[in-house]
């Protein structure tokens, strides 16, 4: 049993509005909604402080719950919708992101499974194989570090693990083995609540990576290994006609 809930904000800078564009005949939040759905969740809560994505998320059927317009995080968001919802210190919250219309339903049920099944993990996540180098340099791609047993030991925008033999002229020849992370976040609601009463910490502030956070507490992070990336988020115009072509 998981919980699936969904942070949307209408301030965006790249693309204002961005959960109500319409991608066909629905808003890009219904298709977020959807794959959520379909994942086999307990419960899925759209988490807005916006009334324009509220009244849209009621129209097309979605639970949908109002939060503080200060939160700094989408973490922040669900955590207040899991207090408001008397959530169980046990259960499972995943934590997808407002404009991942195209996450596969798979893989939200994968990683809240993954979480279910490791007792010893405050939080699950997700990465897929890197596939270029110059996904392997991009500060936009977040890289992660793990552990034989499958647990993360770090995430950075930085080119890791560093191929110290596969290197020239300062830059990395090589990417074997480097894997990507997909900000997807599975929680035991104890793990999310106490996660977000900790203030942003050293690492987090250096490399802007909220799940650094946890790591610096000593938190357990259980990452679950995709064969291949799921289709990108909508962050920019050119994104959204990207999912608009593909649907």
């Amino acid at each position: 049993m998981f919980h699936v809930i969904i942070p949307a904000r209408f301030g965006s800078t790249r693309l204002p509005g961005k959960p109500l564009l319409l991608i066909g005949d629905r808003p890009l939040i219904q298709w977020v909604w959807q794959c959520a759905r379909a994942s086999g969740a307990t419960s899925v809560v759209v988490a807005t402080d916006d009334e324009r994505i509220r009244a849209a998320a009621v129209k097309f059927g979605a639970e949908c719950l109002m939060t503080s317009p200060h939160h700094t995080s989408g973490t922040d968001r669900i955590a207040e919708v899991s207090r408001a919802k008397r959530l169980p210190d046990e259960d499972i919250v995943v934590n997808l992101q407002g404009d991942e219309p195209a996450m596969p339903a798979e893989v939200i049920a994968k990683v809240a499974r993954a979480l279910h099944e490791d007792a010893s993990s405050d939080m699950a996540t997700a990465v897929a194989p890197i596939q270029s180098l110059h996904e392997f340099l991009d500060p936009n791609c977040v890289k992660a570090l793990l552990a034989e047993d499958g647990r993360a030991l770090y995430f950075s925008r930085a080119p890791v693990p560093w191929p110290r033999d596969s290197a020239a002229a300062g830059q990395p020849t090589s990417f074997a083995g480097a894997w990507r992370h997909i900000g997807l976040y599975a929680y035991r609601v104890r793990s999310l609540l106490q996660f977000s009463s900790w203030t942003p910490t050293p690492l987090e502030c250096a490399e802007k990576l909220e799940q650094l956070r946890a790591l610096e507490h000593g938190m357990r992070i259980h990452v679950v290994r995709l064969a291949e990336s799921p289709a990108a988020g909508v962050d920019t115009p050119a994104d959204l006609e990207r999912v608009r072509a593909a649907c």
